[in-house]
């Protein structure tokens, strides 16, 4: 079976969401930000604070090539990490991608009380949600199936991807028969 990679913004509930999935599947879970953590020896907020953004999104796209060539894995990946096509053709070659989607409000809610997001380290955090929501949403789009998560449980959405990977993977072993 292929891998399932879990994307979205940040609040979306990727982490749980991937830890009821891997005990559901019987699949190993890797989160690709604390992988990026171990290799480092830093904190996520400390790789942006001493090397900006753009070396973290070097570091973060070596951690993602080597997670996708694993396989019967759950990956969970930071929320920036479909910014780079590399990411998505990698995590693509044995996953299926899922993004999980929750409105700016819910996902501000659901970070509030967390200062180890470092692109909300702003004063006004809606709005750059809203912002980030906005820039990323064509990446976003790109994956293979798309789950909301407003007003449900983690468990309701895990059971929605298993269903949903299963529909694209009868899907595909039906192309070309007949």
């Amino acid at each position: 079976m292929k891998n399932i990679v879990l994307t979205g913004f940040m609040g979306t509930g990727k982490t749980e969401i991937g830890r009821i999935l891997s005990k559901k599947l019987g699949y190993m879970l890797v989160d690709a930000d604390t992988e990026i953590e171990k290799e480092q020896n830093l904190a996520i907020t400390e790789i942006f604070k001493q090397y900006g953004e753009l070396k973290f999104r070097e570091i973060e796209s070596g951690v993602i090539r080597r997670l996708s060539m694993l396989e019967n894995t759950i990956i969970s990946t930071g929320g920036g990490a479909v910014l780079r096509q590399e990411n998505m053709d990698n995590l693509r070659k044995k996953g299926v991608i899922v993004c999980l989607t929750a409105s700016p409000d819910t996902i501000l809610k659901r970070t509030s009380n967390n200062n180890d997001r470092p692109l909300l380290q702003v004063e006004n955090p809606l709005q750059k949600i809203k912002e980030l929501l906005d820039f990323r949403k064509p990446y976003y789009a790109k994956a293979d199936i798309m789950i909301d998560t407003e007003n449900k449980t983690p468990l309701e959405v895990a059971e929605e991807i298993i269903e949903k990977t299963n529909e694209c993977r009868r899907k595909n072993n039906t192309k070309g028969k007949g």
